[in-house]
């Protein structure tokens, strides 16, 4: 163990109440910046320099709904990598974080900590010191109560576990630095939240459960905005990468069906349960290729045969039934207009997912080099 500690400094983002740290080595000044907000870049760059930190890292605790990361910015104005969880699929991080994975910082660590419930992917970082640590625990574990679970796949169950099984096991004089506060407190420990947590302290996990199910809170504000941003490092690729389109976010018109959506905007949909994807290319591509695995698949022609699969009517018709969006997918955007268009003949919002899932070919005649679902980071699985 370091004879001295890791140093925390907080910053607050009045707009989102989002708390933003940077956490360093004072010897050598090595540090890394965890949940930086985009509206604070010129702020958190100043007390960077003031400060004379060498921030090597930007974590992310996960996607954020609320605002939009600077992570993407900053690793162009200063370098540094990017860090995310990898349940997140935040394509754009340089390195994706699994549980227990550990990030140095001149003579210290964080390590990853794997806190599902807010969000699928959410991750907290833990900082072992002689007085029992820090433990910074984004929208997990917040001062006197929890993050939500009612979107981007949070499941209050999960969140009972992260909460009781895996945060509530540290040192309790380990002190809690959340990623929100909304009535000014700045930090707590573990061993008060344990004891005096209004949403967790005395609970069973079926009452945290109800609790967590029934709370009716509205949709955060920028989510729309925000998520499909967050899944690309904040609009901007990592250092040396290229700009993300500025209409990633929108609604392209179209002839005969609902409109063109970008890959973000399609998985930000179905990650919220506002939408279905669907996948209409062959079962043969899908097997060689690679697959979007909370896709359905329903194929609009089945190879080696060009005519319409005379199962697709039918079989749309089922999906719709659920009452959600259609966001159909194929491999580079041109079999899934045909599929939205005949969609939309039976009375479907259904939209197409422009570049597909490899995009077009490039001068190379090589496929996902030049836009598409995979090339974008998104999560896809290949058998």
């Amino acid at each position: 163990m370091p004879k001295s500690q890791a140093q925390v400094i907080q910053l607050f983002d009045s707009h989102s109440s989002t708390y933003t740290y940077l956490v360093f080595d004072p010897e050598s000044l090595d540090a890394v910046i965890i949940d930086p907000v985009d509206d604070q870049i010129e702020r958190d760059q100043k007390i960077i320099q003031d400060r004379g930190l060498k921030v090597n890292w930007a974590l992310e605790t996960h996607a954020h709904a609320d605002h939009i990361t600077s992570a993407g910015l900053l690793a162009e104005h200063l370098g540094l990598k990017t860090a995310a969880p990898e349940g997140c699929h935040i394509g754009t991080a340089s390195v994706q974080l699994v549980d227990g994975q550990m990030i140095a910082f001149g003579a210290f660590a964080l390590k990853a900590l794997h806190t599902p419930g807010h969000t699928a992917g959410s991750m907290s970082f833990y900082v072992a010191a002689n007085d029992a640590g820090h433990v910074f625990t984004g929208d997990t574990l917040l001062i006197r109560g929890c993050g939500r679970t009612d979107f981007q796949s949070g499941s209050a169950e999960a969140l009972y576990h992260s909460l009781t099984e895996i945060l509530f096991k540290l040192p309790e004089g380990t002190t809690v630095w959340p990623g929100h506060d909304y009535q000014g407190r700045t930090h707590s420990s573990i061993g008060d939240e344990i004891k005096n947590n209004v949403r967790v302290a005395g609970q069973t996990k079926a009452q945290f459960v109800a609790t967590m199910n029934n709370l009716n809170l509205p949709k955060p504000r920028r989510i729309d905005e925000a998520v499909p941003a967050n899944l690309n490092s904040g609009l901007r690729q990592d250092a040396g990468g290229e700009p993300m389109r500025n209409d990633v976010l929108t609604i392209r018109p179209a002839q005969g069906y609902a409109g063109d959506v970008y890959p973000e905007l399609a998985w930000h949909w179905v990650q919220s349960g506002e939408a279905v994807m669907v996948d209409v290319r062959s079962d043969a591509e899908r097997a060689w290729v690679g697959f979007v695995p909370e896709a359905k698949p329903l194929a609009w022609k089945q190879w080696p045969v060009v005519d319409v699969n005379p199962e697709f009517d039918a079989g749309i018709q089922r999906i719709a039934a659920e009452g959600l969006k259609i966001v159909l997918l194929c491999r580079s955007g041109v079999r899934s207009v045909a599929a939205a268009q005949r969609a939309s003949q039976l009375g479907i919002e259904a939209f197409n997912i422009l570049e597909g899932f490899e995009g077009d070919p490039n001068a190379e005649a090589h496929r996902g080099k030049l836009g598409g679902w995979r090339m974008r980071g998104l999560p896809w699985r290949q058998n």
